[in-house]
């Protein structure tokens, strides 16, 4: 019997998981990393520990499941899009990865706004610039680091690291380096000209060369078969940006329907044959099916900040949850019952990591009482990320040709009933999720399944091994509590605008 492997690197966290040719997720091994925060604003991860957890995921799931590697027909990998990994000239690490939750170029952006470049990197990329985007990372290592900046053999994307320490050779895969304002979405080639306005033109030859996401972009090395357990010769596809194996893994193949992840990033997304270029978006890119553009809004604002609530907030709890076999994500879901929408909770701004609406905005607890329990802070979580997630989706709406018939959500909120359902509330539009429980890792497999030819195509393949779940409907009964809730966390967000520089200036003291 065939399988695929799908491996996902998030900000803190490898997986892999195996699938059937029905998508039936038969086994799965995770493994974390750690966040190396150097200062403020700073996110990074050490990239040998990186390749040594893929390979010790792969093995686990290997080993956990009984199943062969002979029986593995493939390998495909998704990531963190945005973030920096470097390949150095000495054939090792330059520094260390910088995440996707990285916000140390804050100021390359603002700057490059105020002084035109933004206008002229738009009218060619289709995208807005981003701090944690690898072009202002690199122009801000040019001129901090510039020694790791001469080193530089290749610029890899987080997912490319990997499929390069798995196969030795170096790819640049579409979806991820069109999202990375690398490349001119109207050619889809590289262009020298946006690598001038960035002011990183030395790096022209250390981009990799562009494959996409289905093609077998190499095979599994003797080397690397030998730490992972797979067999050399596996193929290994071009892989995807983690946004756009989430949306394969919900099934999104046309223009009908919204995906929302809610993991570290808060992603809002759907795909269209045309870009949106009016400006209102803040991401255009390649998708996975060639024809199509994901129109994209999204921040490091989304589940990241409960992931915060529970290890710093309920360390106690979740110890002795574990000790006892209890699950702390289903005592929380019990909580969320326990404080229903119609109380008065804090505002909570999900802004942790970074913000959609300020470069230096912090998280936030606003309006705080003696009444309030770690309970009420819980659903002020919640609630704070739904929001967030809302101010994406309303810009997305408005580029919109014909409304969403229903939004698929993947991501660490999907395996909550109560969240699933306050999403659908607060949006107002039915929501659903899928049967699997690494969507980006099926999005994986479902495209191996298509590159070594067992299905016809992706839109076979999606149909047979993408399984949606019960769809979940909005209650009108919540609506209006919802629309006051949001139209407050908007204004408190307007009214702490001006005091975001003076808190970041003291927090780089």
């Amino acid at each position: 019997m065939k399988y695929y492997l799908g491996l996902d690197n998030g900000g803190t966290t490898t997986k892999a998981a195996l699938f059937d040719a029905e998508g039936n997720e038969v086994g799965i091994c995770s493994k974390a990393t750690a966040m190396i925060a150097v200062r403020p604003g700073y996110t990074e991860r050490d990239m040998e520990e990186m390749w040594e957890a893929n390979c010790s995921v792969i093995k686990g799931v290997l080993e956990e499941t009984g199943i062969s590697a002979d029986d593995v027909a493939g390998v495909g990998i998704c990531g963190h899009g945005k973030g920096l990994y470097l390949w150095g000239k000495d054939d090792r690490p330059v520094r260390y990865g910088i995440i996707s939750t990285d916000n140390r170029a804050y100021e390359y952006p603002k700057k490059w706004a105020q002084d035109g470049t933004e206008q002229k990197v738009f009218a060619l990329s289709c995208q807005h610039i981003m701090a944690c985007q690898p072009v202002a990372l690199l122009a801000w290592l040019k001129d901090n680091e510039p020694e790791s900046y001469t080193n530089i053999k290749y610029v890899f994307e987080c997912k490319d690291y990997v499929r390069f320490r798995l196969t030795g050779e170096a790819k640049a895969e579409y979806t991820d380096y069109s999202g990375a304002n690398f490349l001119n979405l109207h050619t889809r080639t590289y262009d020298d000209e946006l690598l001038k306005l960035f002011g990183i033109s030395e790096v022209h030859d250390a981009l990799p060369p562009l494959c996409t996401a289905t093609e077998i972009a190499g095979y599994v090395t003797e080397q690397a078969a030998e730490k992972c357990g797979l067999n050399a010769g596996t193929p290994v596809i071009g892989g995807m940006f983690d946004i756009d194996a989430c949306a394969l893994g919900t099934g999104i193949t046309n223009e009908d329907n919204l995906c929302m992840i809610a993991g570290t990033w808060s992603i809002n997304e759907y795909i269209r044959k045309e870009p949106v270029l009016d400006g209102s978006v803040a991401m255009n890119s390649l998708f996975a099916l060639p024809e199509y553009f994901l129109i994209e809004e999204s921040s490091p604002t989304s589940a990241g900040n409960n992931a915060w609530y529970i290890n710093q907030l309920l360390p106690e709890l979740r110890r002795d949850l574990a000790a006892r076999g209890g699950n702390i994500y289903k005592e929380l879901d019990s909580w969320i019952d326990e404080i229903g929408p119609d109380e008065f909770v804090p505002v909570f701004l999900p802004f942790l990591m970074a913000s959609n609406v300020h470069p230096n905005a912090k998280g936030s607890f606003i309006g705080i009482t003696m009444n309030h329990s770690r309970k009420h802070l819980l659903r002020s979580v919640f609630e704070g990320i739904c929001f967030c997630h809302k101010m994406h989706t309303e810009r997305l709406l408005k580029s919109r040709i014909t409304d969403v018939k229903v939004i698929r959500l993947a991501g660490g909120a999907a395996h909550s009933r109560q969240w699933t359902q306050m999403f659908a509330d607060v949006m107002q539009i039915p929501f659903e999720t899928v049967k699997a429980n690494e969507t980006g890792a099926l999005g994986c497999a479902i495209g191996v399944a298509a590159a070594v030819g067992d299905y016809a195509s992706l839109d076979e393949a999606v149909g047979r091994m993408c399984k949606i779940s019960a769809r979940v409907m909005p209650n009108p009964d919540f609506k209006e509590m919802y629309e006051k809730k949001y139209n407050l966390y908007k204004r408190v967000i307007d009214s702490l605008d001006g005091v975001w520089d003076e808190m970041q200036q003291l927090a780089e003291k």
